[in-house]
């Protein structure tokens, strides 16, 4: 089997799209060699607590309304080719997403990160809902199979707190500057939302490297 790591945040368009072009190589290559494990990274590391106004939020950072438009035109024609249908007026708010990424941490010690990262997704893009909300993340938690009581307690604490940021940090440190990044094996380095093709290719040439080299073995 092979390591494929992501480093990815719940509210990166970006990511998601990304997520979908993967499942669908995922699925058309069922007998792909990847483990897959999801890591931290926070587009908005300075987001107050709270999150703020994704009207307000968008503007900020894109530099006005039209601006911003643009921006997620594209972003929109590319959900579209991947079978996403996001209804972007939903989205109220902009929410700070170390609390996501707790949720992520706590699942992967489950066996249930890829469950709880694509309900995250779902429900911020999909749904509308404020993901930095603590009842919204409970209830993800808990449809993917994690106890609630645990989940508000651990929530209502400090629990991995600085463990999130440390790996965030080291992200960076390691030139990480945006997300969705794809590390396979710890060594090749996939930046952005790869096409399904892409994955295809890869999955076929790194099965084809395993065969010949258990082929060798025997």
């Amino acid at each position: 089997m092979v390591k494929l790591d992501i480093l990815s945040d719940p509210i990166c368009p970006w990511c998601f799209i990304g997520k979908r072009r993967l499942d669908r190589a995922l699925e058309a290559r069922p007998d792909h060699p990847f483990i897959i494990e999801w890591h931290p990274f926070q587009l908005n590391p300075d987001m107050p607590p709270e999150g703020m106004v994704r009207r307000e939020y968008l503007e900020t950072k894109f530099g006005g309304k039209e601006a911003a438009a643009q921006v997620y035109a594209r972003i929109d024609e590319a959900a579209r080719d991947a079978g996403l249908e996001i209804d972007w007026e939903k989205i109220r708010r902009t929410p700070n997403t170390l609390d996501a990424h707790r949720l992520i941490h706590w699942a992967g010690l489950e066996g249930r990160q890829t469950a709880v990262v694509d309900a995250l997704f779902r429900a911020y893009f999909l749904e509308g809902l404020d993901i930095g909300d603590r009842d919204v993340l409970v209830a993800i938690g808990e449809r993917a199979g994690l106890d609630p009581a645990m989940l508000r307690t651990l929530l209502a604490g400090d629990a991995d707190r600085e463990e999130i940021r440390a790996r965030d940090a080291h992200a960076r440190e390691r030139g990480v500057t945006g997300v969705p990044t794809f590390i396979v094996a710890n060594t090749y380095v996939l930046q952005g939302a790869q096409p399904t093709d892409v994955w295809l290719r890869a999955i076929d040439e790194i099965n084809e490297k395993l065969a010949h080299r258990d082929g060798g073995d025997a």
